[in-house]
């Protein structure tokens, strides 16, 4: 069956089911179904050739007889409406000549979906994703839900994916928890107000580095917190430089957010030590470290804390799909009570569905092997990116990145004195590309000039169209 027919088939069964007879009418059953299927089809030009419900199979779906369905369908055959094949059933007829066929309504494109664009950072190729995988795992999990599934979630979330969570901590980040450490959230932003809401609490001094994720600046705010910016040097956050007084500090040590720097291991190890003096509470996020491409990774700070003064946050967004809306927080056990009495106020908000589709899929080792994949692919195509941009190497600082998703290039003085990272992201916009300007996420003076350059999400014949369509934006006039 082509895609074609399954699609007119799909909408005939939803529009018959959607037929909607009234026994207190003046009007026969008979007389009410003749005229919908009539308007239905006369109105429907796509439903040419979809095969009709068996005369029981709709009888029972709109509660009338058999007889009256059977009759119906008697009619519409002699108007020529519908024919029917020997041992096959009824179908819409291919040709019904005594009308006219109206012209579909053109559909015009959702104005709300948009497309991803070249350079868009903070995206993996969803095309990796091995979907029949996925699917079966989806389905095996909810073709017989066990009394589990159905019973009151866990507001922590589903404990078997906890327990791969926590699996896959220990082998790729060095991170040893229990299973009941791990909390499944909708995403980063409810990571956040689980902690300021429901474990710090509000009216705190939160030191945040310098640039950072914008959003962080407003979920703070919203939280009833205040962000205390710290510029970061070469090798991101330096401790010296925190506030003083500051409650909690939230870092990105494996690849800062967005530069791409790694915090090196005397600065962690210096970190920690400020958060026991202290009592302050580092928040660490850990958004792409699965991809490494050069080199081995250091150790997360939670894992040489042992999650002592440490909360873990982590994402599936830019491992499987952002669509998927699941990631994680790993808490001190100290925390864990209230961190259930505040799941249990407020409630959780990532959905259950996909949860323990995602538990089996990293048990079964699927998951693993998908990352690998992810890291081969991203490699090159990062390497692709750096060749594609070499012949405006004298205008942007090229270099490669031992990890991520995209590149931060820093404007070289050549260029900056024409044009600032600003200018350029709104000229790329104009000219299909999706690239973010380094010093709208700088909050400090002196804003850093550079481009963000996703490259994870695209092919490479893609990148090297949007190279060349970005050289022709900072190259100067002849």
């Amino acid at each position: 069956m082509s895609n074609l027919e399954t699609f007119s088939k799909a909408n005939l069964s939803r529009d018959l089911f959607a037929i909607s007879l009234d026994s207190s009418l003046k009007t026969p059953l008979q007389a009410q179904l003749l005229e919908a299927l009539r308007g239905l089809i006369s109105m429907s030009p796509d439903l040419v050739g979809a095969r009709l419900p068996a005369s029981r199979t709709l009888a029972s779906e709109l509660s009338i007889s058999r007889t009256t369905v059977q009759a119906v369908y008697d009619q519409m055959i002699s108007e020529g409406y519908l024919v029917t094949r020997q041992g096959s059933g009824t179908y819409v007829a291919s040709e019904i000549t005594h009308l006219s066929q109206p012209h579909p309504i053109p559909r015009d494109a959702d104005p709300t979906t948009h497309a991803w664009r070249p350079f868009q950072t903070g995206l993996p190729d969803q095309t990796l994703l091995p979907h029949r995988q996925w699917a079966r795992h989806l389905e095996r999990a909810w073709r017989s839900p066990t009394p589990e599934l159905l019973a009151r979630p866990d507001p922590l979330g589903w404990h078997p994916l906890r327990a791969a969570i926590s699996d896959h901590l220990a082998a790729w980040r060095h991170l040893s928890c229990d299973p009941g450490q791990v909390v499944i959230t909708s995403g980063a932003r409810e990571a956040f107000e689980v902690v300021f809401h429901g474990l710090l609490g509000a009216g705190k001094r939160v030191a945040i580095e310098d640039p950072c994720w914008p959003k962080l600046h407003t979920i703070l705010t919203d939280t009833g917190n205040s962000a205390h910016p710290v510029r970061i040097d070469q090798d991101g956050l330096d401790v010296p430089r925190l506030p003083i007084g500051a409650h909690a500090t939230i870092v990105t040590p494996s690849r800062h957010y967005p530069t791409g720097v790694s915090l090196p291991l005397p600065r962690r190890v210096a970190l920690l030590d400020w958060a026991r003096q202290t009592g302050a509470m580092v928040i660490e996020d850990d958004y792409d470290s699965e991809f490494r491409y050069r080199g081995q990774p250091l150790p997360s700070l939670s894992g040489l804390d042992g999650l002592n003064n440490t909360i873990y946050l982590g994402s599936f967004s830019k491992l499987v799909s952002p669509a998927l809306r699941i990631g994680y927080l790993v808490v001190p056990k100290h925390m864990l009570q209230n961190t259930r009495t505040y799941l249990d106020h407020v409630g959780a908000r990532a959905s259950l569905i996909p949860q323990p589709a995602l538990a089996t899929f990293m048990n079964s080792g699927e998951f693993a092997m998908h990352l690998r994949r992810m890291r081969r692919v991203y490699a090159r195509r990062q390497n692709h990116l750096l060749s594609a941009l070499a012949p405006v190497s004298n205008l942007l600082k090229l270099q490669p990145d031992s990890s991520g998703m995209h590149l931060c290039v820093e404007l070289r003085t050549a260029l900056s004195n024409r044009m600032t990272d600003v200018e350029i992201s709104k000229r790329a916009d104009e000219r299909g590309l999706r690239i973010s300007a380094l010093s709208e996420q700088c909050v400090l003076p002196r804003k850093i000039q550079g481009l963000l350059l996703g490259y994870a999400a695209f092919e490479e014949d893609i990148i090297s169209n949007a190279a060349d369509r970005l050289a022709t934006i900072i190259q100067p006039p002849c």
